[in-house]
């Protein structure tokens, strides 16, 4: 069961979870999570992300690092570092950033 952080709610702090966590309102902080989270298109993440695996349908600013893999989807923006085993970029998406897929 995932954890839905709903449009029109702010988070400021440090969020942990163990399962699926879908941010549709504001993050800011840390994000840490074992499992996969989706940033879905509207959202906005001024945080560092840790987690299995990161969707960006909207905006994250801050260091991300994955377990397996980031997907920027079309219309996702990401400002910050990627270390990630793998990771793509849709045409439409924004990037800036450096990518570091040693892990």
């Amino acid at each position: 069961m995932a954890t839905i952080i709903g449009n029109g709610i702010t988070i400021e702090g440090e969020i942990t979870s163990d399962e699926e966590v879908v941010v549709a309102g504001t993050v800011r902080g840390r994000l840490n999570v074992d499992g996969p989270v989706t940033v879905e298109g509207g959202a906005v993440v001024e945080a560092d992300v840790g987690a299995g695996s990161l969707s960006v349908g909207g905006t994250v600013t801050g260091n991300v690092s994955a377990s397996d893999r980031v997907d920027l989807l079309s219309g996702g923006r990401l400002v910050g570092d990627v270390k990630a085993a793998r990771l793509t970029i849709a045409d439409g998406a924004s990037f800036k950033g450096n990518v570091d897929m040693d892990v």
